[in-house]
C-alpha cells in the first residue's frame, strides 16, 4: 500500500513541450508512464491525453524541455501557463538534491481575446506585460523529493499519513511561492505536475576540522502573504502578516548526526509605511494607530503556534523617524510580553556605529539565556529526536535587510558553534575563529544569503556585507554601500512599483478585472504624458546652476542677485512638483481589485 502511494505521487523531473497551433501537450520523459498534459491555447482548459495528437505539414509543432510546471495565471480574458526551462542543482536538503530555477517561460493561452472588446484588449496587453517582469523573478527554489516549505523539525514531525501525500499538500502555504498558481492545477488533480517552489536563498558548504568534515546549510524561506519589494510593502496587515517575513534555517551536518536552528525577521508589525515621493528617504506615516495593540497581538499569537517562545529583538535607531515607529512598536509589544514573549530594544547604529559590529556581544548577552534554553534540532544518526528547539528570535530594523543580516549571522554563528561543542568536535573555549578556512566559508554562506534577500526586496545586495563576508568593515565596503543605496533609491521610485504589480498578480493579491478605477497608462496626458524623471532633474539642476553664476555676480549688479532669486525659486517649486507628485515619475501599482 504504501509502494503504491509513493509511486503515484512521484513528480515528474523531466517533461517535453509541444506547441500545437491550437494546444501546448506537456509529455513526461522522465521515464514516468504517466499521462500527458493538454492544454487549449484558446482558454488554457486542461485534460489528460493518453496519446500525442497527430504531426504533419500543417501541425508542426515546436518542441522544447522543460522541468516543471509553475502554475497557470488567468488574466481578463487569457491564461498564462508558466513553466521552469532551465535550472541547476545547488545542493541537497536532509540528502534530497535541491534546484535553483535558472530560466521561467510563460506561455500565452489568450486566442479567445481576438473576439474581445478593444478595451479589454488593451488591459489585457498592459497587464501580460507585466508577467515578462515576473519571468525575471530571483531566487526560486525547489525539489522534486522532499518539502522545502517545512523546516527540518517540522519535516521530522510529519505523521506518516501526512508523509503519504503529495508534496503540496504537505506544503507550508505561507512560505510556497506558487501557491496561488497551482489552483488550476490542482482542481484539475494533477498531482504529478503540482511543483512546490520556494523563494529565497540557499547556499552550503562543506569544511574539514582535523579529520572531521562538517556539512553547513543555509536556507531561507520568504513568506508570500505580504510580499513585495522594499518601499511598497512595509508593516504589517490587519491580519498581522509582516513585509519581507523570512524564515531562516542553519542546517549542520555531521557523521550522520543533524542539527537545525531557525530565526525569522520581519517588518515591525505595524501597520505603517513610506509612500515614494523621490526623497531619499520618504517619512514614516502609521496608519490606523488604534489597531496596533490588536496587529500586533495577532502577529506574535500567530509566531507563537508556530515556532513556540518568541524573543524579538528591535535594532532601529532611537531618534527620529525610526525612533517614533519603534516607541510605538514598544507601547505595543506591552500587550504581549509574558512568558512565552519577550522584547528587547537594541539601537543597532547608536552602539556599533558603522564599523565596530563586534559590539553586538552586547546583544548575544541579552539574548543568550533565551538561546540556551530553547536550543536547537538535534537528530542522531538514525534520525532520533535527541532535542528540539522550543523557540525563536525574531529580528527586525527598518527593512529587515542590512542590520538583520549581521545580527542573525552572529547568532548562527554562535549556534553552531554550541553544536560543534555538544558533539565533541569543538573544545570547551574553541570558536569557529580558530579555524580559518572554515571560519572564511562560514562568513561567505551568510554574506551570500544577506544579499539574495536583500536583491529580491531592495533590487541590490545587503549593506554592510563587508562585514559578514571578511569580518571588518572595509573602505570599498563602505564605498559599495553608497552605491548600492543610490540604486535603491532608483529602483524604489521608478522601477519597483511595475515590479510590485507583477508579485501581486503571481501570489494572488490581486485579481484583474475590467472596472472604472483601472485606467490604463496609455490614458495620461498634459503634463503627465511629458513629465519624466530625467527631464525634471535636468531642470533642477540646471536651476540651481544658473542660481550659482548669477549669485556670484550679485553683489555688484542687483539683476543678477534677482536672477539667482529666481532661478533658485524655479528649481524649487519644481522640485516640489516632483515630490507632490511622486505617482508622475514613479511606477505605481495599478491594481486595484483584492483577492
Amino acid at each position: 500500500m504504501m509502494e503504491r502511494a509513493d509511486s503515484s505521487q512521484k513528480l515528474y523531473t523531466r517533461m517535453r513541450l509541444w506547441e500545437f497551433p491550437d494546444q501546448y501537450v506537456v509529455e513526461p520523459t522522465d521515464g514516468s508512464c504517466g499521462s500527458s498534459l493538454a492544454i487549449s491555447r484558446k482558454d488554457g482548459s486542461m485534460n489528460l491525453i493518453d496519446e500525442l495528437p497527430e504531426c504533419n505539414s500543417v501541425r508542426v509543432p515546436k518542441i522544447q524541455t522543460i522541468f516543471g510546471v509553475v502554475g497557470m495565471l488567468k488574466l481578463l480574458a487569457g491564461s498564462y501557463l508558466i513553466v521552469i526551462m532551465e535550472h541547476e542543482c545547488v545542493g541537497s536538503y536532509l540528502g534530497h538534491p535541491i534546484f535553483k530555477v535558472s530560466s521561467l517561460k510563460i506561455f500565452p493561452c489568450n486566442h479567445s481575446l481576438e473576439n474581445s472588446p478593444e478595451e479589454q484588449k488593451k488591459m489585457e496587453t498592459e497587464f501580460s506585460g507585466l508577467l515578462n517582469v515576473a519571468e525575471r523573478t530571483s531566487g526560486l527554489y525547489f525539489s522534486y523529493d522532499t518539502n522545502l516549505t517545512l523546516s527540518a523539525q517540522r519535516l521530522h514531525d510529519l505523521g506518516d499519513a501526512s508523509k503519504l501525500l503529495p508534496l503540496w499538500r504537505q506544503a507550508e502555504p505561507r512560505f510556497l511561492w506558487n501557491n496561488y498558481m497551482l489552483e488550476v492545477l490542482i482542481d484539475n488533480k494533477l498531482d504529478p505536475y503540482l511543483l512546490p517552489v520556494i523563494q529565497g536563498s540557499f547556499h552550503n558548504f562543506q569544511a574539514a576540522i582535523g579529520k572531521d568534515i562538517i556539512d553547513v546549510t543555509l536556507i531561507a524561506r520568504r513568506c508570500s502573504r505580504r510580499n513585495g519589494t522594499r518601499m511598497w510593502r512595509r508593516g504589517a496587515d490587519s491580519d498581522g502578516y509582516v513585509a519581507n517575513f523570512v524564515e531562516t534555517e542553519q542546517i549542520m551536518q555531521f557523521n550522520g548526526i543533524s542539527a537545525s536552528f531557525l530565526q525569522v525577521r520581519g517588518s515591525i508589525p505595524l501597520l505603517w509605511e513610506q509612500i515614494v515621493d523621490l526623497t531619499y528617504k520618504p517619512k514614516f506615516g502609521i496608519v490606523r494607530p488604534e489597531e496596533a495593540p490588536q496587529v500586533v497581538e495577532r502577529h506574535f499569537l500567530d509566531l507563537r503556534k508556530k515556532y513556540g517562545a518568541v524573543f524579538a529583538v528591535d535594532l532601529v535607531n532611537k531618534h527620529g523617524g525610526e525612533g517614533r515607529l519603534s516607541e510605538k512598536f514598544a507601547l505595543a509589544m506591552q500587550h504581549v510580553v509574558g512568558d512565552d514573549v519577550r522584547y528587547l530594544h537594541f539601537d543597532f547604529h547608536h552602539i556599533c556605529g558603522h564599523i565596530h559590529f563586534e559590539r553586538l556581544s552586547i546583544l548575544y548577552e541579552q539574548i543568550s539565556d533565551f538561546l540556551e534554553r530553547n536550543g536547537y534540532l538535534l537528530l542522531n544518526e538514525k534520525g532520533e529526536k535527541m532535542k528540539e528547539q522550543l523557540g525563536v528570535v525574531r529580528t527586525n530594523c527598518i527593512d529587515c535587510l542590512d542590520r538583520s543580516n549581521v545580527t542573525q549571522s552572529m547568532i548562527g554563528r554562535k549556534m553552531l558553534e554550541s553544536q560543534l561543542r555538544r558533539l565533541g568536535v569543538f573544545g570547551a573555549e574553541e570558536t569557529i575563529s580558530s579555524h580559518p578556512n572554515f571560519d572564511e566559508s562560514f562568513k561567505i554562506l551568510w554574506a551570500n544569503h544577506g544579499d539574495d534577500i536583500s536583491i529580491q526586496y531592495s533590487g541590490t545586495p545587503a549593506l554592510k556585507g563587508d562585514f559578514v563576508r571578511y569580518g571588518q568593515r572595509t573602505i570599498q565596503g563602505i564605498l559599495k554601500d553608497g552605491w548600492n543605496s543610490l540604486a535603491r533609491y532608483y529602483l524604489n521610485n521608478f522601477s519597483d512599483g511595475t515590479r510590485q504589480d507583477a508579485i501581486d498578480l503571481l501570489q494572488g493579491h490581486y485579481i484583474v478585472s475590467v472596472s472604472r478605477d483601472m485606467t490604463p497608462s496609455s490614458q495620461k496626458g498634459g503634463l503627465e504624458t511629458l513629465a519624466s524623471f530625467p527631464l525634471a532633474l535636468s531642470l533642477v539642476l540646471t536651476g540651481f546652476l544658473l542660481a550659482t553664476i548669477s549669485l556670484r555676480q550679485g553683489p555688484n549688479d542687483l539683476r543678477h542677485l534677482f536672477f539667482s532669486v529666481m532661478w533658485a525659486s524655479m528649481s524649487i517649486a519644481i522640485a516640489a512638483f516632483m515630490r507632490a507628485n511622486g505617482r508622475i515619475f514613479c511606477n505605481r501599482p495599478r491594481l486595484h481589485k483584492p483577492r
